[in-house]
């Protein structure tokens, strides 16, 4: 077996799920039945992955959009293939500009921090290149979802009605007319339960399978959103739509006891994941709940993010190679700064997020690991009028700062935390996992590779595990059902320990591990939301 599969500390926590044939794991239990959908008409993994991106933009808006950016790990053909989904800022889009709109940092809603949606290409590139059906039939789930409209599940609708709370004190302007008519149609968000659907959502759906997203990029809908952007004052061209592609790009990782984790190289924040582990992985790790355990823990990402936030921009941009910040001196520099008692580097304040992941596998072999995100909720608040389309906020990331290494400046890809992850050992792949939640992605994917390699938790426990988030300084932020032993030792050690209400902000993962002697798949999904895994 790769992993042991059968521990479990949680008695009273979910069991792991088995299957041979296919599975896909992800937040909402209609778009994982889109995914499985697409591998029993005979598709693969990628185009479940791609069914089960698209029906989220449909049944978890709250999350992500077809205005999205997205990025994918694929492994097929034994070989692991990287898609960079994100979009660069608008060309005449400028620092000076921006201040001229009386803006004294990138806001978070509106025009403004808008960068080339990213995700409608990167479904048309996963399709072109590995898919099996065609791009129609596989987003006819998600298409029929918007169509003939769905229940509202629990911690979609709780999250629905706080953004509209929130949107509705926030959002002001003929800009933003387009979000209430499209999410709070009735004046409210969709109660728990209640149906909801979008006929414009499912027609731009379709305008974008029937084009292989030529008319999001170059046709009508381009025309759409440029207008709308021309009208209002924002950035955001026609030039910039056509002119853009989703990218192949070169995994990047790091050996941890053994297995290879791989990460999205920047522009993606998956570096501080690796960096993390790369430091991580010269302490010795005799038992998973122990103080010692969590605050080294806390100190490699504390370190990890430091230096991320220090360096990680659009690669163009960086000052220092990935090479060099993944390097065994380095980790072994930044290692030697753990002590006893908590540090405090400098600090960053990190924001919430809104963001979908989703695992898939086939049983040919072929794994999916993909992530897809509005950015904060539902993004900049814009939704294209008759279309659907809600646009994410990733330009909210870039600095006013000219000297900051994430300065914004027209064509520029910011810094962007949604990182998908993969994990192999030797030829073989063991499998997609994924913790969405903005700042909270790396710290996941440390959390959850640890429980699976050093304190061999099976993909359920791994992910039902207490989690603790590093926000600033010597802040710490624990769940609530974190034991409270270890949370008051931890403030002995200097630790400043906030215990959560709830666990909203830990993020929302997905895993799916592959035993190769058997083909035997085995996933877990996260009890955080309404995590669903469909397979056969």
């Amino acid at each position: 077996m790769t992993v042991d599969y059968l521990y479990n500390p949680y008695p009273l926590a979910r069991n792991s799920v088995f299957a041979n044939k296919g599975m896909v794991a992800t937040s909402q239990p209609l778009a994982a039945q889109a995914g499985l959908e697409m591998l029993k008409k005979g598709g693969n993994a990628i185009d479940a992955a791609i069914a089960t991106a698209a029906a989220l933009t449909v049944v978890e808006p709250t999350s992500n959009g077809i205005g999205s950016d997205a990025f994918a790990l694929v492994w097929t053909n034994n070989q692991l293939y990287g898609l960079n989904g994100s979009g660069p800022s608008p060309k005449n889009i400028s620092i000076e500009a921006v201040r001229r709109k009386g803006h004294e940092k990138m806001p978070a809603h509106g025009l403004v921090p808008v960068t080339v949606p990213g995700a409608p290409s990167a479904w048309v590139e996963l399709s072109k290149r590995f898919g099996k059906l065609p791009l129609p039939d596989v987003l006819e789930p998600a298409i029929r979802y918007a169509e003939e409209g769905y229940p509202v599940s629990p911690t979609l609708g709780k999250s629905w009605d706080l953004s509209y709370k929130n949107y509705k004190t926030l959002l002001y302007g003929e800009e933003f007319k387009g979000w209430f008519e499209t999410f709070a149609p009735n004046g409210r968000a969709p109660r728990i339960g209640e149906v909801w659907k979008s006929k414009a959502h499912a027609e731009t759906l379709h305008s974008i399978a029937e084009t292989n997203a030529e008319s999001f990029y170059k046709g009508d809908l381009a025309d759409q959103i440029a207008d709308f952007f021309s009208k209002h004052g924002g950035f955001l061209s026609k030039e910039d739509l056509a002119v853009y592609k989703a990218e192949w790009v070169n995994p990047i990782s790091i050996e941890y006891r053994g297995y290879n984790v791989w990460e999205i190289p920047p522009n993606g924040q998956g570096i501080v994941a690796l960096m993390a582990l790369n430091i991580a992985k010269g302490v010795e790790w005799n038992d998973k709940d122990t103080v010692d355990t969590y605050h080294k823990q806390i100190e490699a990402m504390k370190l990890a993010y430091t230096d991320g936030k220090a360096y990680v921009t659009d690669p163009k941009d960086m000052k220092m190679a990935v090479e060099d910040l993944l390097s065994e001196v380095y980790g072994q520099q930044r290692r030697a700064l753990i002590g006893e008692e908590a540090m405090s580097p400098e600090p960053y304040q990190p924001v919430h997020s809104g963001t979908v992941y989703l695992a898939t596998a086939d049983g040919d072999g072929n794994m999916v690991s993909f992530i897809q995100s509005n950015y904060m909720g539902f993004g900049s608040g814009i939704v294209i009028p008759e279309t659907g389309i809600a646009l994410q906020n990733r330009g909210h990331d870039f600095s006013l700062d000219e000297t900051h290494p994430n300065a914004l400046k027209g064509g520029k890809k910011t810094y962007h935390t949604i990182i998908p992850g993969f994990l192999t050992k030797g030829k073989e792949a063991v499998g997609p996992f994924g913790v969405m939640g903005g700042y909270m992605q790396p710290q996941g994917h440390m959390q959850v590779i640890m429980n699976t390699i050093d304190f061999h938790l099976n993909p359920q426990a791994a992910l039902d595990a207490p989690r603790w988030q590093w926000l600033k300084g010597k802040k710490v932020m624990v769940e609530p059902h974190f034991p409270s032993h270890l949370a008051q030792a931890l403030s002995r050690k200097g630790h400043e320990v906030e215990v959560a209400i709830d666990s909203g902000s830990f993020g929302r993962g997905q895993i799916i591990w592959r035993d190769w002697e058997t083909g035997v798949l085995v996933g877990g999904t996260e009890g955080r939301t309404d995590g669903s895994i469909a397979c056969w």
